[in-house]
Parts: structure tokens; sequence; C-alpha cells
């Protein structure tokens, strides 16, 4: 579904990325973890578009996203939750929704999936009409995912969803990943807190310093020393 290789970003003499390669395959969760810094935002920035790319190649059902405009991605059924939210604060809950299928003409089916996110968020549907900048942390993250539902993402990239989070919250966050998975969505997680990340994921990267420096199976690297030892405090 996705395929990334040898991908180099730069930041003027600063290089983020250092010619990664990694897939993601349909119907996987693949997380990728590492620590502050590493290249992991910088990663999905550079599938969507969001900055530019010095070489390498990412090729999405096919088709090569660097010739294709940022703004049509979405359209392409590849849906991004930013770090920290970045919900429309001055919108409503519901307007927040409507803006995840601003680009769909299908009223019914939006509609049906209004009512899909909602029974998945039923806190949202009882803040629908709250602005969204009073909403809790964990419910902005909700609404994050939720509003990139509205999109009807055949890949759903999430970035760090359980920053600053009380530990139940990211539990509960978690587990809308594992349901959202269950029924059929394609997910690729960037992570901070690699031991939630590899519990849910079929796969997993590890980015240090821009480069990969280990990947496979996910319950592998959870035993692995020496992840364990620079991630897991073991």
């Amino acid at each position: 579904m996705l395929k990334i290789e040898d991908l180099e970003v730069s930041y003027g003499a600063v290089q983020a990325l250092r010619g990664i390669s990694m897939e993601v395959n349909d119907g996987e969760i693949v997380s990728l973890i590492g620590a502050n810094g590493a290249g992991k935002t910088t990663t999905l920035h550079a599938i969507t578009g969001l900055v530019p790319i010095k070489s390498g190649s990412v090729i999405y059902d096919g088709r090569d996203l660097r010739k294709t405009d940022p703004s049509r991605i979405v359209t392409m059924g590849l849906a991004h939750v930013p770090e920290g939210r970045q919900v429309f604060t001055r919108m409503t809950v519901a307007e927040n929704l409507a803006m995840g299928a601003y680009f769909r003409k299908d009223k019914k089916a939006i509609a049906d999936d209004l009512e899909r996110v909602y029974a998945r968020f039923p806190r949202l549907k009882e803040r629908a009409k709250q602005l969204a900048g009073t909403l809790s942390g964990g419910e902005q993250q909700m609404l994050a995912m939720a509003r990139a539902l509205m999109s009807k993402p055949r890949l759903l990239m999430l970035d760090e969803p359980s920053m600053g989070l009380a530990p139940i919250l990211v539990e509960q966050i978690f587990d809308i990943i594992r349901a959202l998975h269950k029924s059929g969505t394609t997910i690729l997680l960037v992570e901070q807190n690699a031991q939630m990340a590899l519990s849910v994921a079929n796969r997993a990267y590890v980015l240090e310093t821009g480069k990969i420096s280990m990947s496979g199976d996910a319950q592998e690297l959870l035993h692995n020393d020496a992840v364990r030892k620079a991630y897991l405090g073991a």
C-alpha cells in the first residue's frame, strides 16, 4: 500500500532523514518508534508533502506522492492525524467533523459515516455543538481522529496520539486504534510510547537520528534487549 525508498529530507544544512526505507502493507498496523528528534514526524510530513523531499520515493497505491499536490492526497484515501491534534478550536465539534469530509459529495454516505463516528466516539456526540477549543486534551485527540475518519481513509497515519494524555486516556486511545484496525483500516502509527506502539502493531521500525536502526515483527522488537533498554526502561 505504502512504500518508501531511500527517503532523504533536509532542513537547510541539517539532514533530518538519511535514506530511510519502509513499507506498510494493506491491513497492517505498522509502528514507527524513536526518541524525540529522531525524524518520526518528518517522515509523516514527507509522505503527505508538508516538507520537501531531497531524494527518494514515496509510493502509495502505485502512485508517486512526490508528484501529487498535498491537497489531493486526502482524496486518495490517506489521512494524517497530526501531532498536537490541530483541531479547529473556534469551530464546533460537528463543524470539525464536517471539515473532515469537505471534498466528499455523497451526502447520505457522509451522514451515515457521521453516525458511525459518533457511535465510536460517544463523547463527541455529547459535545457536538461545543467549541473544539474547550474540549479536554483527550477529547481533542478523539476529535482529530474522528475528523480524519470522515474522509474514509484506507490508510490512517497517527502522529503521537498519546502525547500529553493521562494513562487512562492513553488506554482509551489505543483501544480505539485496535478497533479501527479490526474494522479494516490500515494504520501507520508514530509513537514515543514504545510499549504501547509495539503492543498493537504487526510490524515496527526503530528510527534513530534519521536512520532506520532496526525493523521487524513488533512482538519480537518488544522483547529485544536493545529496544527494551533504549525505549522501555528495561
